[in-house]
């Protein structure tokens, strides 16, 4: 009786201090001394509602705002992780050229620090490929896994192919007598044949998705063929560039264009935030009516003032949270 009067005074203080004593001296010194933190550094509107971590990634997509490192996981912080693709693995600088083409700029010669993307869009309407129609035909030949997955990235793409496939049966027939056992094709099946034919009843077009009235009076997006456009400027950068080898381009901060481990990543290089200021000057100087130079210094002069190296600057580079410094921007500007 003895010994089991001392294991049960003993499993009792243990319970006692584990469970309770423990777990609520770290749950005080948590919402005393570190109430921000213990609660996932969130970020809250004057209404005190959060709108945000410092610590989780969002996206922004508005010329107005500093954008965010690259997710592979479309900043769900519930499935974050990489894409795991290898340098060498073509599926990645597919990636990167769409993100390069609509922001790369010149480096040198007459029109440095223009952008280029506009550059792309007059060679791409260019007669090449055996002629306008040709292009959009030669990027699907070289690249149908690419040419597949923009069937698959958006229904309103596999919308349009199903939409062209009611009105070209020989080009299911053929799929079918290729693939007897397959059944039905899905849209990306038949990205190839959709592409080569597109381009030549729409010479020099790609199919975008733009912003339409709808009958409601509100927009909507549909697929139609255009022009121009940062679709067109990111989708055929990397054939572009193979043929302006020697065309000196502005070195773009890794971080713009290559995803975080965990796709979650709330923090931008200053590079990265600085590489961005033109564009976010020039439209908060259209916005509030303002000199673009004046704009300009405002928004630089807070980057500097918010940016943070690790351990007090002791390691790395000199980092800007996007959350924060749009948050900052919107209440300097008066945007509601």
């Amino acid at each position: 009786m003895n010994h089991l009067r001392s294991n049960l005074w003993l499993l009792g203080l243990t319970l006692l201090l584990c469970c309770v004593v423990y777990p609520g001296f770290l749950l005080a010194v948590g919402k005393v001394a570190l109430s921000d933190k213990s609660e996932g550094s969130l970020i809250r509107d004057a209404g005190g509602t959060p709108i945000g971590s410092r610590l989780i990634a969002q996206p922004f997509t508005g010329d107005q705002y500093f954008q965010p490192r690259p997710s592979a996981v479309g900043y769900n912080a519930v499935a974050t992780g990489g894409t795991n693709w290898g340098s060498a693995n073509p599926m990645l600088r597919d990636r990167v050229a769409r993100q390069l083409g609509p922001i790369v700029k010149y480096g040198a010669g007459p029109r440095k620090g223009q952008l280029v993307g506009p550059d792309i869009e007059k060679w791409f309407q260019e007669d090449r490929y055996g002629g306008k129609s040709g292009i959009v035909a030669q990027w699907a030949e070289m690249h149908s896994g690419f040419a597949a997955n923009w069937a698959k990235a958006d229904p309103l793409n596999g919308a349009y192919i199903a939409t062209w496939q009611e009105a070209h049966p020989d080009a299911v027939a053929e799929w079918k007598k290729a693939n007897p056992e397959a059944g039905d094709p899905k849209p990306e099946d038949l990205a190839g044949s959709f592409f080569t034919g597109f381009s030549k009843e729409n010479p020099g077009k790609f199919p975008s998705a733009v912003e339409r009235p709808s009958a409601d009076g509100k927009t909507e997006k549909v697929i139609e063929p255009v022009a121009e456009g940062t679709d067109i400027q990111g989708i055929f950068f990397d054939m572009w560039r193979l043929e302006h080898v020697d065309a000196n381009l502005l070195p773009v901060p890794a971080d713009m264009v290559m995803a975080s481990g965990s796709g979650m990543d709330p923090h931008i290089t200053l590079k990265n935030a600085e590489y961005q200021l033109d564009r976010i000057a020039a439209k908060w100087a259209e916005t509030t009516k303002r000199e673009n130079a004046q704009v300009r210094g405002e928004v630089e002069a807070m980057l500097k003032a918010g940016s943070e190296s690790p351990l007090g600057g002791i390691v790395g580079v000199p980092l800007v949270n996007v959350l924060e410094i749009n948050l900052a921007l919107r209440e300097k500007y008066g945007e509601k």
